[in-house]
């Protein structure tokens, strides 16, 4: 039976029911994960779509609706991007932070997050560039010139041919968040869906706002604010500090210098054996994997965190039977399945040092953008975000001031005209990981446009 005849009858019956859903949509859906707990109630989709054909680039998504008692027909579409480069957002944002889904350290099974996004809105989970994750390439030499215009080019082409195969998100209000390197990727494709929907009246990509967190912004301000957060917090000596900061100026090249890269040498063996991305607990090779075990060691969190929850990913998304039920890996890729990918990340084409102008550009415009950032992450630290929100130079709304959670300090926030700001006290890089419930306040002040609860 041609592809054809099998969508008219798929349609058919969906008619039933109100709605005619293409029949590749029908073969994404996602039955059951293995190890998923059971009656979860809301649906699952994945699968791939072709972003270049004659190239054979093809890249992995994972749609993670709300469940339907929540409305989730009304419910916001959010595409979720992790960055690296090079780093897979079913790894992280889907697995480990915000999806509904985490798994347990035997690597089999999987667990509730209560604290969820798809809770509040219709997740879409995109592995990204081809050569991350699951998505591939059939044209070897694309691993070797993934950068941020091809991504940028292939994601949006993703989200044409994508909003294609679910007719019934056209339209729908959208949103795109990421952290870390997707501080590059998310208003670089923010920008590429403004200009492109220009002039369309109704655009099919309805087109919001963006969200990012602990985001690589400005090279200039990035390294000014991560110095200066290395030794405010005793990370690194004086001399340390003073050595990067006449050695590192990366505000008008790509290449650190020699003295600059001798001085970040010195500079890590002084940080000595500690987790960078969240300075406050033990790295995974020194700590116990185990989640029952760690509230004891750091009472401070507001829920035990596990380092080692990207081991317990390389093994779960390795597994064939998962590989099966997610139709991942259908062109059997000669390596194994990664939380990041070594190619793409340590050869990466090009990369604008500043995001600034593109930030300019899409606050003229309206949009919805919101900042945050975990505080205890030296990796892209909270001083850098503040250097370059505060080189926009914007009008302040709503004045520096803190924000509550159950009559607790969650963090501060600042509202300036066009942005808002907001700080995660106690989160690391990855905040929803690290502070779940304060990511997710977060995430529903950002869907209803509302100032963090005082």
């Amino acid at each position: 039976m041609g592809e054809s005849v099998v969508s008219v009858v798929v349609c058919i019956l969906s008619l039933l029911v109100g709605t005619c859903f293409a029949a590749s949509q029908v073969r994404d859906r996602i039955s059951e994960l293995p190890g998923q707990p059971r009656n979860v109630g809301f649906t699952q989709y994945s699968g791939y779509v072709t972003v270049n054909e004659q190239a054979g680039r093809a890249l992995f998504y994972w749609l993670v609706e709300s469940p339907a008692s929540r409305g989730a027909e009304s419910k916001p579409l959010v595409l979720w991007l992790n960055g690296g480069p090079g780093c897979s957002s079913v790894a992280y944002g889907a697995a480990e932070e915000i999806g509904p889904f985490h798994i347990r350290p035997d690597g089999k099974t999987l667990y509730l997050n209560p604290y969820a996004w798809n809770s509040l809105a219709n997740l879409l989970f995109l592995e990204s560039p081809a050569g991350v994750g699951f998505s591939y390439t059939n044209t070897t030499s694309d691993l070797y010139k993934a950068g941020d215009q091809r991504t940028a080019e292939d994601a949006y082409t993703f989200l044409v041919n994508w909003f294609e195969r679910f007719p019934q998100y056209k339209h729908r209000d959208f949103y795109i968040a990421g952290e870390s390197y997707a501080g590059h990727y998310v208003p670089q494709l923010s920008q590429i869906v403004y200009q492109r929907n220009k002039g369309i009246q109704n655009p099919v990509i309805n087109f919001k706002g963006f969200l990012v967190g602990n985001a690589v912004t400005d090279d200039y301000h990035d390294y000014i604010g991560t110095f200066e957060y290395w030794w405010t917090h005793g990370l690194i000596s004086d001399s340390t500090y003073r050595k990067l900061r006449v050695a590192c100026d990366l505000g008008s090249s790509l290449h650190p210098s020699l003295d600059c890269m001798i001085a970040l040498n010195v500079a890590e063996q002084e940080l000595g054996k500690i987790d960078p991305y969240s300075i406050f607990t033990q790295p995974c090779n020194s700590t116990v994997s185990s989640k029952g075990n760690l509230r004891g060691h750091y009472p401070w969190m507001s829920r035990a965190y596990d380092p080692c929850t990207e081991r317990y990913s390389e093994v779960y998304f390795n597994l064939p039977e998962v590989q099966k039920a997610l139709h991942a890996n259908v062109t059997r890729i000669s390596y194994p399945w990664k939380t990041c990918s070594d190619i793409v990340g340590n050869i990466w084409a090009d990369s604008p040092l500043s995001m600034l102008p593109i930030y300019r550009e899409l606050i003229a415009a309206g949009l919805r953008i919101w900042v945050f950032s975990g505080d205890t992450d030296a990796v892209v630290p909270v001083t850098a975000t503040r250097y370059s929100i505060d080189a926009l130079k914007l009008p302040t709304i709503i004045n520096w001031h803190p924000w509550y959670d159950n009559g607790k300090v969650g963090g501060w926030s600042q509202v300036y005209k066009g942005l808002t700001f907001v700080t995660v006290t106690g989160a690391g890089h990855e905040v929803p990981l690290h502070c779940p419930r304060q990511a997710f306040i977060l995430f529903r002040s950002f869907l209803a446009n509302k100032p963090m609860p005082s």
